[in-house]
C-alpha cells in the first residue's frame, strides 16, 4: 500500500524527534536511581550511554533508535552528564546489531515495553477507531495515538505506519458518522433532500444554493426572503436530534463542506455522505436563518427608531424660529400690559393697540402647538413604521418557535394577536412596564386605531430577545440563557474561578479592601500625595499623564530600522513560513491534509491581508490564476485555520529574544479600529455617531505587551466595545495567560468590571471622565470626610448574596466557552430593571470599579502601564492602515463571513510582519552592540516591531521557488 501522508515534515519531526528543549529533557530524560543501576550493569562506556539513550527514546517519544541515527548534541550531553561520561562515548555503540537487540530485550524485560503487534496492536487500533470521531485534526489524532502508546508502553511503529493507521481510522470514523446521520432520515425526506440539488429556483440556481444564500437584512424585503427559506426548511421536519450523537465539530465540518460544494459536486459523491451533508446543512441553516430573522427584525426596529428620532429632532429644529417669534410677541404684550397696569390704563385697550384679540388667539394657538412639539419624543413618530412591520411581522411570529419566561407571558399573548390577525381581540398593555412612556402615547390613540399598539409589541419583542426573556430552542444566538449556564457543580469545579463559594467570605474581603482603600485615599487627599491629581472640597481633579521617553530612544530607533534590509512582502511571507510553518495549519476541509500548494495559499492569504481580493491578486501574480486561488480559498481557508496560524505566529514571535524587552506576555490592551465600507453588509451599521455618516465596521483587537495581535473580531461600528473584551481573553490560549488587561473608556461597564475580577483578570481601563465617576461603599456614612463628596451610593449586599449561585454559574459559563462572553454580557446589559442577576453583577462591578479607581489614583505606575499598553494597541492601527492597500482601504464584502476573513487575514499579515521585524531587529541590536553602541534594555523597551517603510507592499507579487 502506498504511504498515506497526512502530516507535514515539521509535524512528523515534532512527534518523533528526540526533544532538545531543556524543559522536556528534564521531564522525560532525568534518570532515576534504579535506571542508573541498570545502566551501570553494562561494562563498556559506549554500551552504558547507548542503553541509556534507548531507554530515554522508548520513554519519549516512545520509539526505537534507528541504526545510524544522529543523536542531538544537547541530548547526548544531558544523558552523559548523569552517567559521568562524554558524548563521544556513544560513537562505537551498536556497531554490532546484536548489541542493540540484546539491549531492547533487556529493556522490555526490565520496564515492560511491548512491541506494536498481536493483541496489543489490535486493542490500540480499536481505541484509535473511537478516538478518530472526536479528533479535531490529523495531527491531533496522531498525537493522541502516540500518547496512548506511551501510556500503555507500546513501542511506536514507524511514522508511515502511524500515518496509515490514523488515516484509515479517520476515514472509517467519517463514514460511520455519515451513515449514522443518514440512517435517521426516512426515505421520503431523503428524496426531498436529493431534490435540493436538482430543483431550479429564481431561474438559474438550484434550491440548495438558494438556501445557503442568506444574510441578515435591514428591511422588510430582507426579512421576507429569510422567511421564505425558513418556512421551506421547516417543511422538511428534520429534527436537530439527528445530530445528537455526532461530535459538534464533525457536524460543523459537514456544514462547512456543504457551504463550499456546488450542487453538481455534491451529486457526484456517495449517497450517505451526500445525505449527511444535506441533512446537517438543513438543520444548521434552519437555526441560523431563524437567528438572521431576529437580527433583521432588530435592525428594522433600530432603523424605525432612528427615523422617528430624526423626524422628532427635525420638527423641533423647524419650530425654533416660530418659538422665538411667539416668545417675542408674548414678551411685547406682557410689557405693554404691565405698563398699562402701572399707568392705570385699560388692559383691553392695550391689547387692542398692541396685537389685537384675533392675533392674541393665534399666538395662544401657536404656543399650544409649540408646547406639544417641544414636549414630543421619538415615540410620537414610530407609528410611521407600522406598514413596514405589517409586511413581515405576522409571518415572522408564526414561523418562529418562540419560548418565553413567565415574565414575558403578556408579551406572548400580544404577539399571538398580531400573528393570527385577531381583529376582535383586546389590546392589553401588560407587556409594558408601568413607568413606560408608551402608555401616554397609547392612551392618546383613537380607540379603533391599533397601529401604535402593534408597533409597541414588536419593539418589545426586540428587547425581550435581547434580554433573554424570550428565546428560540436550538438557536445559536438567542437560546435559553438558563439552559446555557453551566450547572452549579460544574461552576464550582471550574479552575479559573478563584472566588469563594460562600458569598460572605468574598464580601468580607471586599469590605476590608474598600475600608483600607478609602483610608489611604483620604490620607493622600489630606497630604496632597495623590500622583497627578487632588481632591478639593469633594471634587476630584486629575492632571494629564506626561510621557517618559529617554532622549536617546528616537535616535536608536532610527538607527535600528535603518539597519533592517528592504524586503518584498512575498519574500517576507516565505521567510516566516520557513521559520515556523504557519501555512501547515491550513488543512483541506474534507481530508484534513495540510495544503500542498504553499505558494498558492500564500497568494490567498496575501490577497486577504492586503484587501486586494482574489481576482486582483490573480492579475498581480504569475503563479496562479483566479480559479486556482478560489479553489484554495474555498477548501483551505476558514476561521479556525486562520486562528491556528495566528496562534503559531504569536507564539513564535513571543519566543524571540527581542520580544523579551517589551514584556512577558502577561498584560494586553484591546481597542476597536474603524474600517469604512462601500456598501451596507451584514455587520455594518447605517449610522455611527463617532465616525459620522460613513458606513463601516470595527475590528476589535487584543494586543499583548510583546506587540502580538493575538485575537480579533468584527463588531458593528456603533456597539459598545465593552462586552467583547472577554471574548479575546477567554477564547484564546494567549488571552488565558493574561493577568492585566487595558482598555479605553468605551471598553468599560460595571458588568465587565465584575466578570473580569471574578475571572482573576485585573481590568485597567483608561476612563476619560474619571472625575465624574462615583464611588460605592457598603457604609457610605463611614467614609472619611475628605472623600465623602466622591461617594455615589450604597452597595446592595443582600442582592449579591441571594444571587451568588447564579453569579458563579454565569462566570463559569464564560470561562467554559459554552457561549461567547460578549453574548452573555449583552444579555445582562439588556435585561429589564427587575432582573436580579444583572443587578447583582452590577453591584459587584461597582465594588470592583471603586477599588480600581482608588488604586488608579494612588498608583502612578499603573497609569503609566496602561498608557504604554494602550499606545501599543493604537500603534497597530497605523500598521494595518498601511497594509490594507487594496480597494482604497474599504471593506467591500457584503457577508459577515467575507468581512471576517478580510479582517482576520489583515490581522494575520500584521502578526507575520511583526514576527519578521522582531527577528531582524534582534539582528540589528546584535550588530549595534558589536559596534560598541548603547543598546541598554531601558532604550530597547521604547522600540516597536510595527514599522513598515522597509517592506515593499505594491507591485507584482513574485515568489521565490524552493
Amino acid at each position: 500500500m502506498a504511504h498515506r501522508t497526512i502530516l507535514t515534515e515539521r509535524q512528523r519531526s515534532a512527534l518523533f524527534d528526540l526533544p532538545t528543549d531543556e524543559t522536556l529533557m528534564l521531564r522525560h530524560y532525568t534518570l532515576a536511581d534504579d535506571d542508573i543501576e541498570h545502566i551501570n550493569e553494562r561494562r563498556r562506556p559506549e554500551n552504558k550511554i547507548g542503553f541509556a539513550l534507548q531507554l530515554c527514546a522508548l520513554r519519549y517519544p516512545g520509539r526505537l533508535l534507528s541504526s545510524g541515527e544522529v543523536i542531538p548534541e544537547k541530548v547526548l550531553r544531558f544523558i552523559a552528564a548523569q552517567l559521568g561520561l562524554t558524548g563521544d562515548d556513544v560513537l562505537p555503540y551498536a556497531a554490532r546489531r546484536q548489541t542493540r537487540q540484546q539491549h531492547l530485550h533487556a529493556l522490555r524485560q526490565l520496564y515492560g515495553f511491548k512491541m506494536f503487534s498481536g493483541q496489543g496492536a489490535r486493542s490500540l487500533k480499536a481505541w484509535l477507531e473511537k478516538e478518530a470521531e472526536t479528533a479535531r485534526s490529523n495531527e491531533d489524532l496522531a498525537r493522541r495515538f502516540i500518547e496512548e502508546c506511551r501510556r500503555s508502553q507500546v513501542i511506536l511503529p514507524g511514522i508511515s505506519v502511524v500515518e496509515r493507521l490514523c488515516a484509515d481510522a479517520l476515514v472509517s470514523a467519517e463514514r460511520r458518522i455519515e451513515s449514522r446521520i443518514a440512517n435517521k432520515i426516512d426515505d421520503e425526506t431523503k428524496e426531498r433532500l436529493d431534490a435540493l440539488l436538482t430543483e431550479i429556483v429564481d431561474g438559474n440556481v438550484t434550491r440548495f444554493i438558494w438556501l445557503r444564500r442568506f444574510e441578515a437584512g435591514s428591511n422588510s424585503a430582507g426579512a421576507s426572503r429569510l422567511l421564505d427559506r425558513l418556512e421551506f426548511l421547516q417543511e422538511f421536519g428534520l429534527s436537530p436530534d439527528i445530530l445528537s450523537n455526532v461530535p459538534p465539530h464533525r457536524a460543523t465540518r459537514l456544514r462547512r463542506q456543504g457551504e463550499r460544494y456546488f450542487a453538481d459536486g455534491l451529486r457526484d459523491i456517495t449517497s450517505d455522505r451526500r445525505l449527511a451533508i444535506l441533512a446537517v446543512c438543513a438543520v444548521e441553516w434552519k437555526a441560523a436563518i431563524a437567528d438572521a430573522v431576529i437580527e433583521t427584525h432588530d435592525r428594522i426596529v433600530g432603523k424605525i427608531w432612528r427615523d422617528a428620532k430624526r423626524l422628532s429632532d427635525a420638527r423641533i429644529a423647524d419650530a425654533r424660529s416660530s418659538l422665538r417669534e411667539t416668545l417675542r410677541s408674548f414678551k411685547d404684550l406682557g410689557a405693554a400690559l404691565l405698563a398699562a397696569k402701572a399707568d392705570g390704563a385699560s388692559l383691553e385697550a392695550t391689547i387692542e393697540v398692541t396685537c389685537g384679540w384675533s392675533q392674541l388667539e393665534n399666538m395662544v394657538t401657536t404656543a399650544a402647538e409649540l408646547t406639544d412639539t417641544m414636549a414630543a419624543d421619538a415615540l410620537s413618530h414610530v407609528v410611521h413604521g407600522y406598514h413596514r412591520f405589517r409586511r413581515y411581522a405576522p409571518r415572522m411570529l408564526r414561523a418562529l418557535d418562540i419560548c418565553a419566561a413567565p415574565v414575558a407571558a403578556p408579551l406572548m399573548q400580544a404577539t399571538k394577536v398580531i400573528a393570527q390577525d385577531q381583529t376582535d381581540a383586546s389590546r392589553q398593555v401588560g407587556f409594558l412596564r408601568r413607568t413606560s412612556k408608551w402608555h401616554r402615547h397609547l392612551n392618546a390613540q383613537d380607540p379603533g386605531d391599533n397601529r401604535l399598539w402593534e408597533v409597541a409589541v414588536l419593539f418589545q419583542v426586540r428587547e425581550a430577545f435581547r434580554s433573554g426573556d424570550i428565546w428560540l430552542p436550538h438557536s445559536r444566538r438567542y437560546a435559553d440563557l438558563k439552559q446555557a449556564l453551566v450547572p452549579i457543580e460544574t461552576a464550582k469545579a471550574c479552575p479559573r474561578l478563584t472566588m469563594p463559594f460562600e458569598p460572605v467570605v468574598w464580601l468580607d474581603d471586599r469590605k476590608a479592601r474598600l475600608a483600607d482603600g478609602m483610608k489611604r485615599l483620604a490620607k493622600a487627599a489630606r497630604t496632597g500625595a495623590i500622583p497627578g491629581g487632588s481632591i478639593e472640597n469633594g471634587v476630584l481633579k486629575v492632571d494629564r499623564l506626561t510621557a517618559a521617553i529617554p532622549a536617546d530612544a528616537d535616535g536608536m530607533v532610527l538607527d535600528l530600522y535603518g539597519r533592517l534590509p528592504a524586503v518584498r512582502i512575498t519574500d517576507l511571507l516565505q521567510e516566516v513560513d520557513d521559520d515556523i510553518g504557519f501555512t501547515e495549519t491550513f488543512t483541506h476541509l474534507r481530508t484534513g491534509v495540510p495544503c500542498k500548494d504553499r505558494i498558492g495559499l500564500l497568494n490567498v492569504l496575501l490577497a486577504e491581508g492586503l484587501n486586494l481580493g482574489l481576482s486582483k491578486m490573480a492579475e498581480a501574480t504569475s503563479s496562479h490564476d483566479y480559479f486556482q486561488l478560489s479553489r484554495l480559498s474555498r477548501w483551505h481557508v476558514e476561521s479556525d485555520a486562520i486562528n491556528r496560524a495566528l496562534a503559531k505566529v504569536i507564539a513564535a514571535q513571543a519566543d524571540l529574544p527581542m520580544a523579551r524587552f517589551w514584556g512577558v506576555g502577561m498584560t494586553a490592551s484591546s481597542d476597536g479600529q474603524f474600517f469604512p465600507t462601500a456598501r451596507h453588509g451584514e455587520a455594518m451599521n447605517l449610522i455611527n455617531a463617532k465616525y459620522g455618516q460613513e458606513p463601516g465596521l470595527k475590528a476589535y483587537t487584543h494586543v499583548s505587551d510583546q506587540f502580538g495581535p493575538f485575537a480579533t473580531q468584527n463588531i458593528p461600528a456603533t456597539v459598545n466595545e465593552a462586552p467583547y473584551i472577554l471574548d479575546g481573553l477567554l477564547m484564546n490560549e494567549v488571552g488565558k495567560k493574561i493577568k492585566e488587561q487595558y482598555a479605553e473608556t468605551g471598553g468599560f461597564t460595571d458588568h465587565v468590571f465584575a466578570a473580569t475580577a471574578l475571572l482573576s483578570y485585573r481590568f485597567v481601563p483608561r476612563i476619560r471622565d474619571l472625575p465624574s465617576k462615583r464611588l460605592y461603599l457598603f457604609d457610605p456614612a463611614a467614609a472619611p470626610k475628605e472623600v465623602r463628596g466622591l461617594v455615589g451610593g450604597k452597595i446592595r449586599e443582600k442582592l449579591i448574596t441571594e444571587n451568588w449561585p447564579d453569579i458563579l454559574r454565569a462566570v463559569a459559563t464564560m470561562a467554559a466557552g459554552v457561549m461567547p462572553p460578549s453574548q452573555l454580557l449583552r444579555k445582562f446589559a439588556s435585561y429589564p430593571r427587575q432582573h436580579e442577576l444583572a443587578l447583582a453583577l452590577r453591584e459587584i462591578g461597582r465594588i470592583e470599579r471603586t477599588l480600581f479607581i482608588i488604586d488608579w489614583l494612588l498608583d502612578a505606575d499603573m497609569q503609566r502601564r496602561a498608557q504604554i499598553g494602550l499606545n501599543k494597541g493604537e500603534a497597530h492601527h497605523a500598521l494595518k492602515n498601511a497594509l490594507r492597500i487594496g480597494r482604497q482601504g474599504e471593506i467591500r464584502d457584503r457577508t459577515s463571513e467575507g468581512q471576517h476573513y478580510r479582517m482576520a487575514g489583515l490581522n494575520l499579515l500584521a502578526a507575520i510582519a511583526i514576527y519578521w521585524n522582531t527577528k531582524h531587529l534582534g539582528h540589528a541590536v546584535a550588530a549595534r552592540k558589536g559596534e560598541g553602541l548603547d543598546c541598554s534594555p531601558d532604550l530597547l523597551t521604547h522600540i516597536s516591531p510595527l514599522g513598515w517603510a522597509h517592506i515593499l507592499l505594491t507591485g507584482e507579487y513574485r515568489w521565490k521557488k524552493r
